[in-house]
């Protein structure tokens, strides 16, 4: 499993969600499955429980599926019973999809939003720019969806920069998008390669990060963050997502988000806020009259973020942020 993927954070998940004997548990984002088998072995310690995963990533299910299999968690100990499901789907459905499973409540959800590293380092995927490979970006096997080789071969320039603006707060974005319109009259670009290269050319490098401890980002970085976010419409699935994960919960259960990126935690702050039952009437109002009700109590007053040792270990998960949140209901 740690060739495959290493699970950020993984110690404060397992601390905020609270394992128990005969829970269920939700993770919402399988992905590379570290976190579905750390979770697996926590119901095994405490006695058994049931585990969903939902993905929509049939790589994904296959690799995670072989490696829980091989870590033997599921092997039969009496009194230690353990139920697991892989499900399929987008986790913006995951109510329909438990709820297909038999599945009204649970007792904590998982949600880590980052890219799973098999999926960075399968240059046919074309999530990274690390490795030359077509430009596809696609979460699912899908072939509705528009590939990002569809999205900058055929976007309006003013498309395009909203885009990269907007999802990957890029501030060369026009002069990106115009570069783009001027490669692809000539060829379409076709290839993770091409494009980083062509927004090398253009965007002064090296750049420092904002959370990388002054070491310097490539000058595409945001620009393929924005084209992923758009390919596979992420905002609008988080946004749906996060509030059908919080009307899952069943009293006390726990919600736990790990986000990557400021558009993403600004999703989750928002969606836990909204819940924390506070006075919306007017400042000057003699009594309130809103009638909030809290039915979420933040854990996390903060998010909170991956220790010098995590860093140090999996550099990756540098811009990981987690926050928690506990049904009260």
């Amino acid at each position: 499993m740690s060739e495959y993927h290493v699970p950020v954070l993984l110690h404060e998940v397992l601390y905020f969600l609270k394992i128990e004997r005969g829970g269920t548990y939700l993770d919402a984002t399988l992905g590379g499955g570290g976190h579905t088998l750390a979770i697996l072995q926590e119901l095994r310690r405490c006695g058994g429980g049931s585990l969903f995963s939902i993905d929509q990533d049939p790589e994904a299910i296959a690799e995670a599926t072989k490696a829980v299999g091989a870590s033997g968690v599921l092997q039969g100990e009496e009194g230690k019973e353990i139920s697991f499901k892989i499900l399929r789907g987008n986790f913006s459905n995951m109510k329909e999809l438990l709820a297909e499973a038999g599945i009204s409540k649970v007792n904590g959800i998982l949600m880590d939003l980052g890219v799973s590293s098999h999926q960075l380092d399968a240059p046919w995927r074309g999530f990274s720019f690390r490795y030359d490979g077509n430009l596809d970006m696609r979460m699912s096997d899908s072939e509705d969806m528009a590939s990002a080789a569809d999205l900058v071969n055929s976007a309006s320039y003013e498309d395009l920069y909203r885009i990269i603006s907007d999802y990957g707060e890029e501030r060369f974005a026009g002069r990106i998008a115009r570069a783009i319109v001027a490669e692809r009259e000539l060829k379409p670009i076709a290839t993770t390669f091409e494009l980083a290269n062509l927004i090398s050319h253009v965007v002064p490098t090296p750049r420092a990060s904002s959370h990388g401890k002054g070491k310097a980002i490539h000058p595409a970085t945001r620009t393929f963050q924005a084209l992923r976010i758009a390919v596979n419409d992420e905002l609008t699935v988080l946004e749906k997502g996060v509030h059908a994960a919080i009307g899952l919960l069943d009293a006390g259960g726990r919600i736990a988000v790990i986000s990557y990126h400021s558009l993403e935690d600004r999703i989750v702050k928002t969606a836990i806020k909204q819940c924390l039952g506070r006075c919306t009437c007017p400042p000057l109002a003699p009594i309130c009259t809103c009638g909030a009700k809290a039915t979420l109590k933040e854990l996390t007053k903060r998010p909170v973020v991956p220790s010098d040792e995590e860093l140090e270990l999996n550099p990756r998960s540098r811009s990981a942020k987690l926050r928690v949140a506990e049904c009260l209901q």
